[in-house]
């Protein structure tokens, strides 16, 4: 009997795979902290024979190598992907046998990348799962805009032609296993569900129910913003990653701490947001540990530059530092943990700024207050609505445009408050005065302030 482990890397928004028999596995997509895959692998009495490559990833960086390193496993990468260390390419038709009777097949199916290759695993001839990585998604499929402007097109006609080649050569009741589309930007919609198979699929895809043309127009209708660290995810991959090192950083004490902010470097405070506004040290950003940690911090970070962690306790500076490695920020400066009274010197105070609700803001604007309203969510949900009046500025850009923020008070909000926390602690260092709305965003309305859209005048 085969089995397939999935392993959720939740901050990311991605999945890797464990796909084997009674004595062998091939890894699919493996994270850069292997040390789960070979847990899974352990927990399943099974040794990792390959390790499989869809793509060269843009959206993190890849524990292929050194897993494959490790366990001394074969190493299975698209033919047509450029990398700079030994592997074995695979081209389209391509098998290796993983176990008795089950056999993985390459499956060329550019659109992600030109190079992308899915596998089908069949179980005596029978097909039983279909790790598709960035090519068809749960009711979507991968972005085609990751590699090149000018190749954008040109691969979204390609995903439509690979989706369907898919569906052509795969069973209705083969299991699609994605590696892109739980909250990764390189899906081009987020999934719609957990599970899916190919005759799902066919019934429900755009790339299978819409004509080529349509398809193509609606795609490229709908791209969001890129992260900005995706420019280094590739070509960190392709010269091949360095192995992890998630031993605990180096402590810093109260002095340390303002000796960093005072060179420049940030300072990650990894509290949840209420901790953060109701004390933190004066010119800290707040990302919070849980969440999205890894694509809001690589995405606004100066890469390269240090960064020291606060945390509260030393299993959330643990839990942080194994998402930021995914995204190539490897090593902390510094790190402290405790109570943020401890990361001050004597005589400094702690810092803070309110926290407030949708229906806050209307009672301000309703008493005739002037304050500056900051919008930070991205383009395409602005495109949505946004409360009359306000400022947009995305959170991607904001560190490097708070100096475009209107003088006065800013009352910032995004979709949920998530962002707006992020948002708050910039302004906030910047030494602005500033109320974090934490809030679902249809709460705008129900508390009475109101939304225009693009174009309408307002």
């Amino acid at each position: 009997m085969f089995f397939v482990d999935t392993l959720e890397i939740e901050g990311l928004g991605n999945r890797s795979y464990l796909a084997g028999g009674a004595g062998a596995a091939v890894a699919v997509d493996p994270p850069r902290d292997i040390d789960q895959v070979l847990a899974a692998a352990a927990r399943r009495g099974v040794r990792i024979a390959f390790v499989a490559e869809t793509h060269v990833h843009n959206d993190y960086v890849t524990g292929g190598l050194e897993l494959a390193r490790v366990t001394g496993a074969t190493y299975l990468i698209p033919a047509g992907a450029h990398v700079s260390f030994p592997h074995v390419p695979v081209a389209d038709g391509d098998t290796v046998t993983v176990d008795e009777g089950l056999t993985l097949r390459a499956l060329a199916t550019p659109g992600h990348t030109p190079h992308h290759t899915s596998y089908a695993l069949t179980e005596n001839g029978r097909g039983v799962a279909a790790f598709t990585g960035g090519s068809l998604l749960i009711g979507t499929v991968g972005r085609p805009d990751l590699v090149e402007p000018r190749l954008t097109e040109e691969l979204a006609r390609a995903q439509h032609a690979s989706a369907r080649r898919m569906a052509d050569e795969l069973d209705d009741e083969v299991p699609v296993l994605p590696t892109h589309g739980f909250g990764s930007f390189c899906s081009s919609a987020q999934a719609e569900g957990d599970t899916t198979t190919i005759g799902q699929e066919r019934k429900t895809n755009d790339a299978l129910t819409k004509d080529v043309d349509t398809f193509v127009a609606e795609l490229l209708a709908g791209l969001d913003d890129v992260p900005a660290y995706y420019a280094h995810m590739g070509p960190t991959n392709a010269a091949g990653p360095a192995p992890v090192d998630l031993t605990p950083p180096r402590r810093a004490d109260a002095e340390e701490i303002a000796s960093r902010l005072a060179a420049g470097e940030w300072v990650v405070d990894l509290r949840s947001r209420m901790a953060f506004a109701e004390g933190h040290v004066a010119g800290a950003f707040n990302f919070e540990g849980e969440g999205k940690l890894a694509t809001y911090l690589a995405w606004l970070i100066p890469w390269g530059k240090p960064v020291t962690l606060l945390a509260g306790t030393s299993g959330e500076l643990a839990a942080a530092q194994r998402e930021l490695v995914r995204v190539g920020i490897d090593r902390p400066a510094a790190a402290a943990t405790g109570r943020p009274a401890d990361w001050i010197r004597p005589g400094e105070r702690l810092a803070t700024f309110p926290r407030a609700r949708f229906a806050d803001l209307a009672q301000v604007r309703g008493r005739g207050e002037e304050v500056v309203v900051l919008d930070v969510r991205r383009a395409a949900e602005r495109a949505a609505g946004f409360i009359e009046g306000s400022v947009h500025i995305p959170i991607h850009e904001l560190y490097g445009r708070v100096g475009e923020v209107p003088h006065g008070t800013v009352w910032v909000h995004c979709a949920g408050g998530a962002r707006a926390a992020i948002a708050a602690s910039l302004l906030d260092a910047a030494g602005r005065d500033v109320v974090a709305v934490d809030d679902g965003f249809d709460a705008a309305t129900e508390a009475g302030l109101r939304l225009a859209r693009p174009g309408s005048g307002t």
